[in-house]
């Protein structure tokens, strides 16, 4: 017979005492359904707090980094709410994206079909695990009720200037006839597809980020509660830069002037180190130049294949040609030649930069490749201080490069003293090996000699504003957020192309442009950049025949306004006044993963929701944290062409030593041995996945939760052990047998504190320090496996306790009752069932407030002493609190062990540290 907690039902005297997790967790889920528990409002009088884990893809099942995800929020959620917070925890689907294009091609069906059935299932799985979600605020991005606002925010975005097109270079995969991201360019090729990526320029919508660096980059500064790896990944990537903008003018093979082209540069101090200027495939002088040559056409037709990421350019080999072209040195007036280089991209700064091999080394690298001089022009102190010993201007003197330059060495030094051999020493470093690319001291620089970087700058700076040829700049790496993606299955842009009137934003009273969910997807084109249907239609300004942008809105459009959504359902608005009620979100939690577009993307977009009076915080989340990756081992096969056959765990027996790690694996199909690959994230590529689904029916929900929690930090990688699953089980299993055991001896009495004895109040001690440390582990470091721990380390001290007595019962029924509850953010199945178990009406745990400290139940009669001999432990002994310093000196000379230690040692000193140790100091 099953446990049936039910209120109708329920009497805790005719229970089973055998623990059934279905039957505990069916009966929970019913009553938080039937009560409609986790739904909130705004008119609470409690403090509010929203608690928001990133939304998943609704790929069709949940994953073991889902459950850790939701776990966390969950935990934090519940814990909150019992200590008296209005705590709002929603849940959606971020449903649009590649993967369904890709699930539909191969499934033949269309994406918005194989979308809603995942969300459905994916929903019956997490409803599985008990999460204390609010489901009335539930949607999915890719429904038009959803997206209409994101369409109406971007027509006004147009209005403000904020949101434009333009011509933009992007990977494009001329098979699926698509934009492909920097990660999906694996070697060159698509990833899907495996076609050869074109570098192509097409017309891109974009937003103004850049218009918010400077805010983005100082806000950082006011989110103390997020990780500092997060914080200073998203510094980077704003990467903001001080320097000089300089026009470099520019000659043809005549000595004729063409248009002149401008670098940006942070290191104006190696400028009389310039010996040749790169410019990107796409310059426009790069086009000028290969029009009268044959072969740099035919490079820059190559350059067009590849990836277009920051990463790939660093990575891979420097690759250049000579344009013909020169441009001409603002200072010495010297000519250097201009290269087409392939590490140069149109789309940073101004698609040229000025080329210091001496101190770049990726202009080292293409200066050795091309044999092009490497000037040095920047020494360190020592170098510096070794010049000034000897008098000579050996730099110039013994640099390599000097010949190439056209000059000779002013004079002619052979001298091999120390500060000759600093200066050679250093030459020689940057000829043979590398750049340098520090700071320092001018040098081969004419009127600007002896000079640091910032006197260099100072001046350079002064030369070129009063001559017109450069200025001070504040420069980002930041780029303009390109949101449009050449797919399906994404938010229609909601422009219409006239060609009269050019780009016209759709008027807000014919929002949504709806994207058609019943087609037929091939993969090969875009269902709405088929059908003329679809596209055909008026210009709203000029009435006259038009199109509608094909284009659809990056996903990530969607993931970076969800959070205000879940805080106003059913508003006709983006968000209405309830936004302000829930925002910012209180605790965000996610993967490290997120930590620089997503999560950049949501700063932004709710300081543009700010500006529109939408919101009232600057920022959308006080505090983030980032879970580690669920990691597992793996197993293969090799199939004999080079290629692995990986063999999923729980398809493997594994042979371990002592100390649990494995020694042998064999597949339990055949009995034979497999490789053992070593310990990976979970993914499907390495086949090492596991099923939450199959564990929640082998052990129940709240032990997954609870080994969840506890085999890792939530920041750290969580190692999945099936092992330690049934480990968390068999705690469960204690904890449930105690809780009945204790209620078939009937109520317990009222405690009666004055009159515990020494057992009773080491016990009332324990119970108490435990609610402490949980209360602070949950609370302030979310440090949810000790908390895990501590409550383990009670059930051991209360099965030890043997006190039958009215005050051993009443201590008994306290200590049961507090770990019910402090466990209940974790396991809130079984905490719902044993409160009852415990004599208590069905109710709602997470309306009860958690276990308070009672400081009285801390104070302690004696303490323990650590004993150390000559600062190693070798005992302890256990003291009065209020022991004077002679009698503990006196215990602790005495401790038998100590004893030991000091045979044949004269004690010279004994040190007391109060509370603590007792050192004894002896030789």
């Amino acid at each position: 017979m099953s446990t049936d907690v039910s209120p109708a039902s329920h009497d805790p005297k005719n229970e089973t005492k055998a623990f059934d997790p279905g039957a505990v967790e069916s009966a929970a889920q019913r009553y938080w359904d039937d009560s409609r528990a986790f739904e909130v409002d705004e008119s609470s009088d409690k403090p509010k707090y929203y608690c928001l884990s990133m939304l998943p893809y609704p790929s069709g099942a949940l994953h073991m980094g889902h459950v850790r995800n939701y776990t966390i929020g969950d935990v934090i959620s519940r814990y909150k709410r019992m200590t008296g917070h209005n705590v709002l925890q929603p849940m959606g689907w971020d449903a649009f994206g590649l993967p369904a294009e890709n699930a539909a091609i191969k499934n033949k069906t269309a994406p918005a079909k194989w979308t809603y059935a995942n969300i459905a299932h994916m929903k019956a799985q997490l409803k599985q695990l008990g999460y204390a979600i609010d489901w009335s605020r539930e949607f999915a991005t890719c429904t038009p009720d959803y997206y209409v606002h994101e369409q109406r925010m971007f027509v006004r975005l147009m209005k403000q200037g904020l949101a434009y097109r333009k011509n933009s270079v992007v990977n494009w995969d001329p098979v699926d006839q698509t934009v492909l991201a920097n990660e999906q360019v694996i070697d060159g090729r698509g990833w899907r597809t495996g076609a050869l990526v074109e570098k192509r320029e097409i017309p891109q919508w974009f937003l103004k980020i850049t218009d918010y660096a400077q805010e983005l980059l100082d806000g950082l500064d006011a989110l103390p509660g997020w990780p500092d790896a997060v914080k200073t990944m998203q510094r980077n990537w704003i990467g903001r830069s001080e320097g000089l903008e300089i026009r470099f003018e520019v000659v043809d093979e005549h000595g004729a002037a063409v248009e002149p082209l401008t670098v940006f540069t942070t290191r104006p101090d190696t400028l009389m180190g310039v010996t040749f200027v790169s410019i990107a495939a796409e310059h426009p002088l790069a086009a000028r130049a290969a029009r009268s040559d044959a072969d740099l056409a035919e490079f820059i037709a190559e350059l067009r294949q590849g990836g277009v990421s920051e990463a790939e350019l660093e990575t891979q080999e420097k690759r250049g040609r000579d344009t013909g072209l020169r441009a001409i040195h603002p200072v010495t007036g010297e000519p250097v030649p201009v290269y087409v280089a392939n590490f140069v991209l149109m789309n940073y700064g101004t698609g040229a930069v000025m080329a210091v091999p001496g101190h770049d080394q990726r202009d080292w690298e293409f200066a050795k490749r091309y044999q092009l001089p490497i000037k040095t022009v920047i020494v360190p102190d020592a170098v510096r201080d070794a010049l000034a010993e000897i008098g000579q201007d050996l730099i110039a003197h013994k640099d390599p490069m000097q010949s190439a330059l056209g000059g000779a060495p002013a004079v002619d030094v052979y001298e091999t003293s120390a500060a000759v051999q600093v200066v050679e020493q250093f030459q020689q470093g940057i000829a043979e090996q590398a750049a340098f690319t520090e700071r320092g001291w001018l040098v081969n620089s004419g009127e600007y000699d002896g000079l640091d970087f910032q006197q260099a700058l100072d001046a350079l700076a002064e030369r070129f504003e009063a001559d017109g040829r450069g200025a001070r700049r504040v420069n980002y790496r930041l780029r303009d957020w390109g949101v449009s993606r050449q797919r399906y299955w994404g938010c229609p842009i909601p422009v219409i192309l006239c060609p009269g009137c050019g780009d016209v934003p759709v008027p807000e009273d014919q929002l949504p442009v709806v994207l058609p969910e019943d087609v037929e997807f091939s993969g090969v084109a875009s269902p709405i950049k088929a059908d003329p249907n679809w596209r055909k239609t008026t210009c709203p300004n000029c009435g006259g025949a038009a199109e509608r942008e094909t284009d659809t809105f990056d996903t990530f459009m969607e993931s970076s306004w969800y959070y205000a959504r879940y805080t106003s359902p059913g508003a006709a608005q983006q968000v209405d006044a309830r936004a302000k009620y829930w925002t910012p979100v209180d605790q965000y939690i996610g993967g490290i993963e997120h930590a620089i577009l997503h999560l950049l993307y949501f700063r932004f977009y709710h300081k543009l929701m700010r500006d529109q009076g939408l919101v009232a915080s600057d920022e959308p989340a006080i505090n983030l944290l980032t879970q580690g990756m669920v990691i597992a081992e793996t197993f293969y096969r090799d199939n004999g062409d080079g290629t692995k056959d990986w063999i999923n765990p729980a398809d493997v027996e594994t042979v371990r030593d002592e100390r649990g790690r494995i020694t042998g694996a064999l597949l339990k199909a055949d009995g034979l041995p497999v490789q053992i690959g070593g310990t990976e994230k979970m993914s499907k590529s390495k086949n090492n996945g596991v099923d939450p689904q199959l564990m929640v029916g082998k052990y129940g929900a709240d032990t997954v939760r609870l080994f969840s929690m506890f085999a890792a930090p939530p920041d750290q990688s969580l190692e999945w052990n099936e092992a330690g699953v049934e480990g968390m089980a068999r705690f469960l299993r204690r904890l449930w047998t105690a809780v009945h055991k204790h209620a078939d001896g009937g109520a317990a009495p009222a405690l009666d504190a004055a009159a515990l004895n020494a057992p009773q109040k080491t016990l009332r001690r324990q119970i108490h320090e435990t609610v402490q440390k949980v209360g602070g582990d949950y609370g302030r470091r979310h440090s949810f496996n000790t908390a895990i721990a501590a409550v383990m380390e009670l059930l051991n001290h209360l099965y030890k306790f043997d006190d039958a007595s009215d005050n051993g019962r009443a201590l008994r029924q306290e200590a049961l009752e507090a770990m019910v509850l402090l466990l209940n953010p974790i396991t809130p199945h079984t905490s719902h069932a044993l409160w009852q178990a415990l004599g208590h009406a069905e109710t709602l745990l997470e309306d009860l407030p958690f276990p308070q400290v009672d400081e009285s139940a801390l104070a302690r009669d004696a303490v323990t002493l650590a004993v150390q001999v000559n600062g190693k432990l070798r005992g302890t002994i256990e003291v009065a609190v209020n022991a004077p310093k002679d009698e503990i000196e006196k215990l602790a000379l005495a401790e038998p062990n100590a004893v030991k230690y000091m045979e044949g040692l004269t004690v010279r000193k004994v040190i007391v540290v109060p509370g603590k140790i007792v050192n004894i100091v002896a030789s």
